[in-house]
């Protein structure tokens, strides 16, 4: 059928009429009308591939029929032009990923955007714009949607815990969503947060399980210290310290044996009061002990309304799992016809 539109014969093959070929982008190599590439880079991984994740959210929508409500209702010919709009306040994050998925689903649409990841939005504002063949934009549309509420929600949050935490800086953990690691990870970055590490294999990380199969703290670090000797490894490895006794053992060591310890993790020393706030004098203590000899992080009872006060004990950094485990999408939409859904948003209160 000629006309129809550009579609990954590996995503939608029964909408593929013709053998055009889609085209090969990066999320780090994107180029936007206006735009130099994306200030804020993709995580580095040895692994992953992120145009894999794109192929495969988009052939999960697609299924094996395709859009069939499109295919019915919009003809192939059509060209439109859709608005991004931002229904609350918030950072704005997954810019580059959307101009991947659209470029993904037909490399003829034309993508424009007035603002980069990491800027501000505010409910209403209208922040780019994406025209070309109506049955791609509609097709795109939800997947664009999905990684940029999501990262724009963690982006969001992140900004917010990384002004409290100053002095100290703001980090996330593993605690991502299921094959979205670096996604959720760069969406921190965008935030204006730092990554703690990426998996299992770029930082040795001794946590409590560890400790318990090794029958103490000292006997996990020592096992550390020689396997990186034996395998020749040079990489930043953190212990996790649950009480100031732990502390001091882990001085006492460092001080007498030499070890690849680069950072102290000071779990749950931040104790829940009654009243809603924190005691935070245990973390203290534990930062004075340390006295500069390692990085420190805080972990544990780490929200918005703590993270001011655990910033100001000294720590080097602060993990929050709730950066990505709790994460609340920001409402964004993409609108063909804007004048309708600025009225809706108006009269619902989201525009």
């Amino acid at each position: 059928m000629p006309g129809v539109l550009s579609i990954s014969p590996l995503v939608w093959p029964h909408l593929c009429t013709n053998s055009r070929q889609v085209v090969k982008m990066s999320a780090t190599g994107i180029r936007k009308p206006g735009f130099e590439s994306p200030a804020i880079k993709l995580p580095s991984h040895p692994t992953y591939d992120l145009k894999g994740v794109v192929k495969l959210a988009l052939a999960e929508d697609a299924g094996d029929r395709g859009d069939v409500t499109c295919m019915a209702t919009i003809p192939l010919d059509m060209e439109v032009e859709a608005h991004f709009l931002a229904k609350e306040d918030g950072i704005i994050a997954g810019i580059a990923l959307a101009e991947m998925i659209f470029h993904e689903v037909d490399p003829s649409l034309k993508v424009e955007w007035s603002l980069k990841d990491g800027d501000h939005v505010h409910k209403g504002l209208q922040f780019g714009k994406v025209s070309g063949r109506a049955h791609s934009i509609v097709i795109a549309e939800r997947v664009v949607l999905n990684f940029m509420q999501r990262m724009s929600g963690i982006a969001t949050l992140t900004k917010a815990m990384a002004d409290l935490a100053h002095p100290a800086t703001i980090l996330e953990t593993r605690k991502t969503a299921p094959t979205l690691r670096l996604v959720d990870k760069w969406a921190v970055l965008i935030g204006g947060g730092k990554n703690h590490r990426m998996g299992l294999f770029d930082m040795v990380m001794i946590k409590d399980n560890h400790i318990s199969a090794a029958e103490g703290i000292i006997n996990a670090i020592r096992s550390v210290d020689e396997y990186l000797g034996q395998k020749n490894l040079q990489m930043e490895v953190e212990v996790e310290t649950r009480t100031l006794e732990e502390v001091n053992e882990v001085l006492q060591y460092a001080s007498q044996m030499k070890t690849s310890l680069t950072r102290i993790m000071l779990d749950n020393m931040v104790v829940p009061l009654p009243n809603g706030d924190v005691d935070v004098s245990m973390l203290k203590e534990a930062v004075q002990l340390i006295n500069g000899r390692f990085e420190t992080e805080a972990s544990g009872n780490v929200t918005i309304e703590t993270v001011h006060k655990i910033g100001q004990t000294g720590v080097t950094y602060i993990s929050s799992g709730a950066l990505t485990h709790s994460v609340k999408a920001l409402d964004i939409s993409l609108k063909i016809d804007m004048e309708l859904a600025l009225q809706v948003g108006r009269r619902t209160k989201r525009a």
